[in-house]
């Protein structure tokens, strides 16, 4: 026994609204992208008074995960200047005795312990800043870990 299912077939008044909903989605998408990489940048004019070659190092620091995405800036930084190992695993504490209100970043009580994935060890450049920097988001999602060389 065959079973015959109706379809619909598109008919010429169809083709309009089926470009409409691609570009609609195409629209959605490109300003989600946008979006997106106005979200991760936080510049509110906190770094005036800084080092200008410090800032730079900042905003040219690239994850090792992923060499195209930048591992944050100066709000999302941490000194974490305690570092040690735990059964093949990397641990950075936060030693940031820095206001939190000036950068722009929430607080991460000194003390905090956070697990940096051998990925997110960044080896490949220097460090100006005199500490190790722990790149963390809002959640506690570690972006970066650049070990310190001093200035």
């Amino acid at each position: 026994m065959i079973v015959s299912i109706p379809v619909n077939k598109p008919t010429k008044r169809d083709g309009p609204l089926v470009i409409l909903r691609f570009l609609f989605v195409i629209l959605v998408i490109v300003t989600a992208m946008c979006v997106a990489r106005l979200v991760r940048a936080r510049d509110l004019g906190q770094w005036q008074n800084t080092d200008p070659r410090i800032h730079q190092w900042y905003q040219e620091l690239m994850r090792p995960d992923m060499p195209t995405a930048s591992c944050c800036t100066e709000a999302d930084a941490y000194w974490a200047d305690e570092v040690h190992v735990k059964n093949g695993k990397t641990y950075a504490i936060v030693t940031d005795d820095r206001d939190d209100k000036p950068l722009g970043r929430p607080h991460i009580a000194n003390g905090t312990e956070f697990e940096v994935p051998a990925e997110k060890l960044k080896w490949d450049r220097s460090n100006p800043t005199g500490h190790n920097i722990l790149f963390v988001s809002t959640s506690g999602y570690t972006w970066c870990f650049v070990q310190g060389a001093g200035i």
